[in-house]
């Protein structure tokens, strides 16, 4: 079966560079020595896709094992950005990759605008497709299956679980693997909801903590409901499988019925199994006749199906695993079975600095007066960096738009792209390819995202990314006193975000850190941060920057903010009122401020359009504006 000597022979790059020659020979010795899992901790820009091919080699080929055993490898992320980049990768051309059918489109006559998924074979009973050989997705999966190495996301390999299509394998290799355990609570929730549930109508959803019984909590109450609510999917399936043509809607319904009656059934396995390891949680905020969702705490039964029995060996590869039983125990492993590599960090330190330019706490109960801080930071860092591109990580589309609109109260937005959640891939391809220095404001763009070079040169984390303690499953972990994984997880976050601007050891990009929060965060992870982390945050300083000054923010794009060194109010598009005199200051900044000096507020300065507008929304007039905007579907 696995090879572990073959591992450095297979590596597909002519050259090794870095780390990477230890790191293959720690994890091939890892391999020899029984284990069946290795961690590979390897610091972002480590080429851990390369890595991960060199391990894949290791599998066992047709004719090396018995017919009944397994042989080949998988490669699999949860990130679909990780797919996108083998796949654009000549080193990586033998890992065959495949994709869920609503990515590929029918080459039936008629039907070339119809995803797979809705195209006649899916519709109606019995349909021979005379040209199936040419179908892109069954030639594709027909590849992979069939190939060596097939490549897929996580969401697709969880889903072929069971497949006779893709069995069991020798090896799996695991990129971005830091967050297999929430990625795993996240396919496994239920939501009961009328978008998600085609039979809503059909049934009457209880209030499952108030109409608990005498001997019964909300979980019980809601696995009664859920055995109701299967029976009404199961005959509606049923009567749509039995006609013998279906339409598109027909058929999304007849699919969606299916995917609702497997993970009903698998809630109800799991609720009646007292060996089961994992606890189930439910959400209900709304009450009776409201939506819920049904969420599993740690799913190490549901990764066992989905994950651990789809190979004999595994490589979990990721820069971010930062402790090793905490992980282990995430994800249902014994530790005993799992060994870690640590892969050198080979950056220069001088080219990843982080910076200290704290404006005050981000907590939702001081964020009215730390945003506008952020807002002026922002400024006087577009002057420090009149030519560079810059990515704001804004945490949440709440702290997203108010900095937006404190920027552009500032004039300078002109200089500024920002998205939302349904334009978001758009937004960024199109911030990616610019030659303007352009500032992208993002929300959850911490990992999974190659700013290499001029891509991006300087970076702010606004917020310290905690998780929601909203969230049912994170007021558990905390109830049960789990603090450490929820700083972990926080810390997890900003190692990633820091990595998106540094990708090669020539490469260099600066990280600025403006909400107090993080600070402690260091402190209180400090037993789980990597050495080569705890050297940047060792090394931190706070740099001189700038006065804030938007003629000088927008120095690099050729042009001024509008009335001068002021840009006037703005109405909020949030509250629908005025901007306010105060806005811009904080209770830190009123003090000793005159009209010129770039404030928003100063007196004189008159908003015009431009210096309000974003990039996106003047691109977005732009194409409404295009004889050909109907064509492109913004009409």
């Amino acid at each position: 079966r696995v090879d572990p000597s073959r591992i450095p022979a297979e590596f597909p790059a002519p050259s090794f560079r870095g780390a990477q020659e230890q790191a293959l020979a720690d994890i091939r010795d890892a391999f020899a020595a029984g284990n069946r899992v290795v961690l590979v901790r390897a610091p972002t820009g480590s080429g851990k896709s390369l890595l991960a091919r060199a391990i894949m080699g290791a599998a066992a080929k047709a004719g090396e094992a018995a017919p009944s055993e397994a042989t080949g490898a998988y490669y699999t992320t949860p990130q679909v950005s990780q797919i996108d980049d083998v796949e654009a990768d000549d080193l990586l051309d033998d890992l065959a990759v495949i994709r869920g059918k609503s990515n590929y489109d029918c080459v039936l006559p008629g039907e070339h605008d119809t995803p797979v998924n809705r195209a006649p074979c899916a519709r109606q009973q019995g349909f021979d497709c005379s040209i199936r050989h040419r179908c892109p997705y069954f030639s594709d999966r027909a590849i992979a299956s069939g190939n060596r190495f097939a490549a897929m996301t996580l969401a697709y390999f969880m889903r072929t679980a069971g497949s006779e299509v893709f069995r069991k394998r020798d090896v799996v290799v695991i990129d971005e693997a830091h967050g297999l355990a929430e990625w795993a609570e996240m396919y496994a929730t239920i939501e009961i909801s009328p978008e998600r549930v085609p039979v809503w109508d059909s049934v009457g959803v209880p209030d499952v903590a108030a109409d608990a019984g005498p001997e019964e909590d909300a979980l019980d109450r809601t696995a009664r409901f859920v055995e109701a609510l299967r029976d009404v999917s199961i005959r509606a399936k049923d009567d749509l499988v039995g006609r013998p043509e279906l339409d598109r809607e027909e058929v999304a319904r007849r699919d969606r019925l299916q995917e609702l009656i497997s993970e009903l059934g698998w809630f109800l396995e799991d609720y009646r199994d007292p060996e089961s390891p994992t606890s189930w949680v439910v959400d209900q905020p709304g009450g009776e006749g409201s939506t819920m969702e049904i969420k599993p705490l740690d799913p190490a039964r549901y990764l066992r199906h989905t994950v651990w029995d789809r190979g004999n060996r595994f490589a979990l590869l990721s820069a971010t695993i930062l402790s090793k039983e905490a992980f282990c125990r995430g994800v249902g492993l014994d530790p005993a079975d799992v060994a870690l590599v640590d892969v050198e960090h080979t950056f220069p330190l001088a080219n990843r600095p982080l910076y200290d330019v704290t404006q005050g706490s981000m907590t939702y109960e001081h964020r009215d007066e730390t945003v506008p801080e952020i807002a002026r930071l922002i400024v006087r860092l577009m002057a420090e960096h009149p030519d560079e591109k810059g990515l704001i990580h804004a945490h949440s589309y709440d702290i997203a738009e108010r900095i937006t609109e404190r920027l552009g109260e500032f004039g300078v937005a002109a200089r500024v792209r920002r998205h939302d959640r349904e334009n978001r891939d758009a937004e960024l391809e199109a911030w990616k390819a610019s030659a303007d220095p352009e500032v992208f404001v993002s929300v959850k763009m911490e990992e999974a995202l190659d700013l290499k070079g001029d891509l991006c040169r300087w970076q702010v984390v606004c917020k310290a990314p905690y998780r929601n303690t909203n969230d049912s499953r994170v007021a558990r972990r905390l109830a049960d006193g789990q603090w450490a994984w929820y700083h972990r997880t926080a810390l997890r976050t900003v190692i990633q975000a820091c990595g998106r601007v540094v990708r090669a050891p020539d490469d260099h990009g600066a990280t600025y850190l403006a909400d107090d929060s993080l600070l402690d965060l260091f402190e209180r992870a400090a037993a789980d941060t990597p050495d080569w982390f705890r050297d940047q945050v060792d090394a931190m300083t706070t740099p001189s920057l700038p006065a804030v000054d938007p003629e000088a923010a927008l120095a690099g794009i050729n042009a001024s903010p509008s009335g001068g060194a002021g840009a006037g109010r703005r109405r909020s598009r949030r509250s629908g009122g005025s901007a306010g005199a105060n806005a811009g200051h904080s209770s830190r900044g009123e003090e000793g401020s005159e009209a010129g000096d770039g404030d928003p507020t100063a007196e004189g300065g008159t908003a015009g359009d431009e210096s309000v507008r974003t990039r996106s929304e003047r691109d977005a007039e732009r194409r409404q504006d295009h004889p050909l905007s109907d064509v492109w579907g913004d009409g």
